[in-house]
């Protein structure tokens, strides 16, 4: 039986796909390119931040990336807070609570901001940990879900992690733990079903596969 369950955020728990595509295209019309269309979007995003933005169109002889990293932030938190959360993810981390298991948030987001963004949508009391990371880069998500998984002596198959990306199932493998994919985030279905893991399409559909495995 699953004692944990690790939970990515942007994407995955918030639905922030089109505020993070207008403000990447704001950030290409202020360097005067071409913006790019949600499709576009679905099949570049990923990481490294710097490489997805390179193949956005976007360049560093004006800003350097971490420049732009913090005007992405600056502009993205207080919207960030005018989002909603996927559907269902509520009543599946209030059910994922009630069967005695323990929801792990883990995300590349900086700590105090993703803190911000746990409270105000009132979710904060459904987890048992909230991990983020130390800058503005998304850089060190591998890093603090080790550390997590160490520091608490998890077992790695008493976890199942929930993302949206390519990089959740690089981190989920590094640390050596179960994961499922939710293809109604940042990247497109094509993209994620070469990973050959399990795909949901509705985020309680986890539930399910929970009680399965």
């Amino acid at each position: 039986m699953k004692k944990y369950v690790i939970w990515d955020f942007n994407g995955t728990i918030l639905d922030d796909l089109e505020l993070c595509l207008n403000i990447l295209n704001q950030m290409l019309l202020n360097q005067d390119k071409q913006p790019i269309d949600l499709k576009t979007y679905k099949e570049i995003f990923g990481f490294p931040i710097k490489e997805y933005y390179t193949q956005a169109g976007l360049s560093f002889e004006n800003q350097t990336f971490n420049q732009l990293s913090l005007d992405f932030i600056k502009a993205y938190q207080p919207k960030s807070l005018n989002e909603k959360l996927h559907e269902g993810v509520i009543h599946t981390l209030k059910t994922i609570q009630s069967m005695g298991l323990k929801n792990v948030l883990l995300s590349a987001s900086e700590t105090n901001n993703l803190i911000e963004q746990v409270k105000h949508f009132e979710i904060d009391q459904y987890f048992d940990f909230v991990i983020g990371t130390d800058n503005v880069n998304a850089i060190g998500k591998v890093e603090r879900g080790l550390e997590f998984m160490h520091s608490n002596n998890i077992d790695p198959k008493q976890v199942i992690y929930i993302g949206d990306t390519i990089h959740d199932y690089e981190v989920a493998t590094q640390m050596g733990v179960q994961v499922v994919l939710f293809d109604g985030g940042h990247q497109s279905y094509d993209r994620l079903k070469p990973l050959k893991v399990s795909i949901i399409h509705q985020i309680n559909d986890i539930i399910t596969y929970i009680t399965q495995n």
